[in-house]
């Protein structure tokens, strides 16, 4: 069966400074037409920094969610940024580390039914604190926490976020194969 839809039409609704809305018409696989509404976003990158058996998380409140939330350091892509150059800026704007080598470890697509948002996730057990840079609208708690506590930080429900769940995981599975 094929899968694929076909664009038909499309406009903008909203254009801000992180996001774009857009709503398409598209044919769908039966031939039928449905709209579809997209929010573009530029993507972003994080980093999973571990030391000494600890991961380097965020406590940060998150507008949306209207609450503290446990996160990896992670933020925004600019226009033509490699992802990888992304990483290290938010990392060390937000917790003082500068990394040495980054290694890819996963990419999220966080909410697949209607953004086209990308997470470069990398893996760094190599970084030094340098000092934090925050933007001046950035407030952020940084800690490390055993591999084992974040785990069951996620397994409890107090880690929520979705990059932050699929790095750990990736990480744990990727040194228990």
């Amino acid at each position: 069966m094929q899968l694929e839809e076909k664009k038909l039409s499309s406009q903008t609704l909203y254009s801000g400074k992180v996001v774009t809305l857009e709503l398409s018409r598209v044919e769908l696989p039966n031939k039928k037409e449905a709209l579809r509404e997209v929010v573009r976003h530029p993507g972003g990158a994080a980093v999973l920094l571990v030391n000494d058996g600890k991961i380097l998380l965020e406590r940060q409140f998150r507008f949306p969610y209207d609450k503290v939330i446990w996160e990896i350091p992670a933020g925004k892509l600019n226009r033509g940024e490699p992802p990888a150059d992304a990483a290290r800026r938010e990392l060390e704007e937000e917790t003082g580390y500068r990394a040495g080598k980054l290694e890819r470890l996963v990419e999220v697509y966080p909410s697949p039914g209607y953004t086209d948002e990308i997470i470069y996730v990398f893996f760094s057990d190599d970084a030094e604190y340098v000092g934090t840079h925050l933007d001046e609208d950035e407030f952020v708690n940084a800690r490390f926490v055993d591999i084992a506590d974040c785990l069951g930080m996620i397994e409890d429900g107090q880690i929520c976020d979705a990059k932050t769940i699929a790095a750990i995981l990736k990480y744990v599975y990727d040194k228990n194969k």
